[in-house]
């Protein structure tokens, strides 16, 4: 076996609050989105529609985002009460003090960039979820 990629599925309360805030704070694009009725994909959030479901891309990183009830129900052992994650999701990036500080200036749940004992320079904050997201870039440059 050979395990080719991995792409984090998210579940969260509302679609197109995660895609927006994923957009407007963290320079992500939408890739698609399924409607409540799962009767096609959207290249776009349409005005009125409700999703269950959402693809975004930035660079090389992926993430999907599955609203909780249809998450729970495709993923019957995902049926905790809470969403959120003891879990960081651990992105590396380049400019991580230009990207710190237009986060900051956007958004004030963010850490400041320290450089870690394994030689990162990092930064923590929480998505509108609560899930926790790392950004990093090697402190040796």
């Amino acid at each position: 076996m050979k395990m080719k990629k991995m792409t984090p599925n998210f579940e969260v309360r509302d679609i197109r609050n995660t895609v927006t805030f994923y957009e407007s704070v963290l320079g992500f694009s939408l890739v698609m989105a399924v409607p409540e009725a799962q009767d096609g994909i959207h290249t776009e959030l349409k005005d009125g529609a409700t999703y269950v479901y959402a693809l975004i891309k930035q660079s090389e990183s992926e993430l999907m985002f599955q609203r909780s009830d249809s998450f729970r129900n495709d993923v019957p052992l995902a049926s905790h009460p809470e969403i959120g994650a003891s879990v960081s999701f651990y992105f590396d990036v380049e400019g991580l003090r230009e990207f710190h500080h237009a986060v900051v200036e956007k958004t004030g749940n963010v850490s400041e960039i320290k450089t870690t004992w394994y030689g990162m320079d990092e930064f923590y904050m929480s998505d509108c979820n609560g899930y926790v997201l790392g950004f990093a870039e090697s402190a040796q440059k």
